[in-house]
């Protein structure tokens, strides 16, 4: 690409949020060509192959995660290196990347303590919809369109921070690459990273969404002795079970808390929430053992707050854990789950439901919405 040139891609264009499903109807996404900038300084043009339908772009389409509008959103995908701008020397046109929604500088407090998921400047660049260098490379008939965590994902090129992007061996396919940059990073980092969960140990899962699942996996990995998987479908209960998950309880059941506390005798070592639900996070800390750990990777309304019995929480010595992107460091953690997965011990494609067009993406969340899939992927190679 010439330096200052543009091209024409297509994209997912949301321009309000708020919208209700269906999304068949209400169609919040619209598919538009637009103007992509070349990349700047520090920055890759990907060629996207495959774009993973996750939550989280859900919250932002309904409106429970403000972001600045217009947007092109996405944020799950691995692709093609096409061109590279000034300051990128250790990727070449035709690398197969991953792209990671949150990029970090390497410089700021939280990256120089190992920490790359806190990175303040990527997290202010995402709150404000530009990449990291807090330019926008996107453009509608001269008016700026904001980024989406960095990746704009759900088009057929991006341009994004090299910080955003791990880079992979090209003989993994794309479909399943894409799913590392979110579900597992997020599911499995949280169990191995945030966690640490130790072989022996007993594990339950709330909400069993591509993350959750993946969590699931984690916890097979680390040989956690019991992995209990709780949600509210009997569908994703039966597919934890076909996993591995050694027991099962419908969320639904007003003795689901008990049943979990006399499944683990007295509560599991660790409790894993990622239903993005208050209450769903007040039962995971009542499902875990005293002196036991409770983390969540939910992410409700800000306007959500957990009510906690304090006493529990300091005679009992709980912790209750945060935990963002599974705690990860990409460079470090993309590679060893890929090389679990290659070894049959992170079967994470498991996780895929399907594939749809770009021009299906409105009823792929009506999917996402009603929990009728895990994860679905928008193969940019479908018509």
């Amino acid at each position: 690409m010439r330096e200052g040139s543009k091209v024409k891609v297509k994209a997912a264009i949301l321009r309000e949020m708020g919208a209700t499903a269906p999304y068949a109807s209400s169609r919040p996404l619209s598919i538009e060509e637009v103007e992509l900038d070349a990349p700047g300084f520090g920055e890759v043009l990907v060629r996207i192959a495959a774009a993973g339908l996750c939550h989280s772009d859900l919250s932002v389409i309904n409106g429970s995660r403000p972001r600045p509008m217009p947007m092109a959103i996405g944020h799950e995908a691995a692709g093609e290196v096409v061109a590279i701008g000034d300051g990128v020397d250790d990727l070449l046109p035709g690398d197969h990347v991953v792209m990671v929604f949150m990029p970090s500088c390497g410089h700021c407090l939280p990256c120089a303590e190992g920490r790359p998921a806190l990175c303040e400047p990527g997290a202010g660049a995402n709150g404000k919809g530009t990449l990291l260098s807090g330019g926008i490379r996107l453009h509608q008939e001269g008016a700026a369109l904001h980024h989406h965590l960095g990746c704009s994902a759900f088009a057929d090129h991006a341009v994004v921070s090299r910080r955003s992007l791990v880079k992979i061996d090209k003989d993994l396919p794309f479909q399943e690459a894409a799913l590392f940059g979110c579900a597992v990073l997020t599911g499995v980092g949280a169990v191995v990273n945030t966690g640490r969960v130790q072989a022996g140990e007993s594990v339950a899962v709330i909400g069993l969404g591509g993350v959750g699942l993946a969590a699931v996996l984690g916890a097979i990995a680390c040989g956690a002795s019991q992995i209990i998987a709780v949600d509210v479908s009997d569908k994703k209960l039966a597919l934890a079970a076909s996993m591995g998950a050694t027991d099962t309880v419908d969320a639904r059941d007003p003795d689901a808390i008990e049943k979990v506390r006399q499944l683990t005798g007295g509560g599991a070592d660790f409790v894993f929430e990622f239903a993005g639900v208050g209450a769903a996070l007040e039962n995971a800390y009542k499902m875990t053992k005293r002196g036991g750990t409770t983390v969540t990777a939910g992410l409700p309304p800000p306007d959500v707050n957990l009510a906690l019995n304090i006493v529990s929480l300091v005679a009992e010595e709980r912790t209750v854990k945060g935990s963002y992107i599974g705690t990860c460091v990409p460079v470090r953690d993309i590679p060893r789950y890929v090389a679990l997965y290659r070894a049959g011990r992170l079967p994470v494609n498991k996780l895929l439901s399907g594939t749809i067009s770009l021009d299906e993406i409105n009823e792929g969340f009506d999917r996402l919405h009603d929990g009728s899939v895990v994860r679905l992927i928008v193969d940019f190679d479908k018509h």
